[in-house]
């Protein structure tokens, strides 16, 4: 398959933009990319007209399937709450795939999507990464991401109502260490083989994350908050992503000097909790401008997912640049995940995850003309 006449926004290392290029793509992945057409074309050629082609859109942090659309306490499947420590909890086991959402996000170019378990509890469980088409998370699924860690308001308020700890800032933090240290002890343990330690679920699931194998996404929106899943990320020398980071206008010159990478959303709402006393739309800008590293989220389902695009547009109706807000939902986001070696640019080898717009993608009128993922035109 051959996708030509296209002006092509790469989003590669070089972010070079191909004002008349091609795409070609096989077995799900790209094959050729370049100017004009390939020479012998013989494939089936699909004539984008002069329109724009860019990777899939990539959502940094949503609950997708793990709410199923329109169905209610049965359908709600992200937030386990019995118990405020639960890193054994995998979203891939709560996804449901048939959720219509999905079919939303494929319609607005979402392509790719992290699935993580909710913030009612201080470790929530293993991120997911899925593609937004199939019938079978298995094999939707681009791997385990992250592990959730929650900070503030929604832990603490959580167990209030259960008369259980945490009830207070510091209780998250302390439980949050007392897990961590208890998991490297056990690593540690293992690892030397002298008496292989009794098995632990919690602590077989945080192994990765100490190992850096995988990055922990700390739910934190006010700046104090902030600054304790630095903290705790620099005392157990964990990879991070901050998420929401509501208040990260606020401190941004001390973002970057962490060198913090950070997913702001969602973008579509309103006060509604204490913590989100600060939320601007300016966020994106203010952080984007001073160095950090920004995607974008929708926190489907806050924010149902097809209005990915339209968040972006409204960081830009704020100050963020067009391209800027363009890597927010694709190159960056794939870095964040550790996943830019499958998606979030059209380079050869990457997944053939691609969206087509006669214009602006990012504007309230525009949908998609074009969407493939996996090579398969949807």
């Amino acid at each position: 398959m051959i996708i030509y006449n296209a002006k092509i926004y790469t989003m590669n290392n070089s972010d070079e933009i191909i004002e008349n290029g091609y795409v070609k793509y096989e077995n799900g992945k790209i094959t050729s990319i370049g100017e004009g057409l390939p020479e012998n074309a013989d494939d089936k050629l699909i004539d984008a007209k002069g329109n724009s082609l860019y990777p899939g859109f990539i959502d940094a942090h949503t609950h997708l399937g793990l709410f199923t659309s329109g169905v209610g306490i049965e359908g709600e499947d992200f937030n386990e709450d019995s118990d405020p420590i639960t890193p054994q909890l995998n979203a891939l086991d709560g996804i449901n795939p048939m959720d219509s959402a999905f079919e939303d996000a494929r319609k607005a170019g979402v392509t790719a999507a992290a699935v993580s378990p909710g913030s009612s509890n201080a470790i929530c469980g293993s991120i997911i990464a899925v593609k937004t088409i199939g019938k079978r998370v298995d094999t939707m699924s681009l791997g385990k991401i992250g592990m959730k860690i929650s900070l503030g308001e929604n832990p603490k308020m959580t167990y209030l109502d259960k008369d259980s700890s945490p009830v207070t800032r510091m209780a998250i933090a302390a439980l949050i260490r007392e897990t961590l240290s208890k998991a490297q002890r056990y690593m540690k343990d293992k690892e030397a083989g002298d008496e292989t330690p009794e098995f632990d679920a919690k602590c077989e699931a945080l192994i990765p994350l100490l190992r850096r194998e995988i990055k922990a996404h700390f739910h934190c929106h006010r700046a104090d908050d902030i600054f304790t899943a630095i903290r705790i990320a620099n005392e157990f020398d964990l990879d991070y992503v901050l998420i929401h980071c509501t208040e990260g206008h606020l401190i941004a010159d001390e973002l970057k000097n962490e060198n913090a990478t950070v997913v702001i959303g969602p973008v579509i709402c309103d006060k509604s909790k204490p913590e989100l006393a600060n939320l601007t739309s300016e966020n994106g800008y203010i952080l984007n401008s001073t160095g950090v590293e920004i995607s974008i989220c929708t926190d489907h389902s806050e924010v149902p997912i097809q209005y990915l695009p339209i968040s972006a547009g409204i960081e830009i109706k704020n100050g963020l640049e067009f391209y800027e807000a363009l890597k927010a939902v694709t190159k960056t986001p794939a870095k964040q995940l550790g996943l830019s070696d499958r998606i979030g640019s059209i380079e050869i080898g990457k997944d053939a995850d691609l969206v087509m717009f006669s214009s602006n993608p990012f504007e309230i009128m525009s949908s998609p003309i074009m969407v493939v993922i996996n090579g398969e035109e949807i």
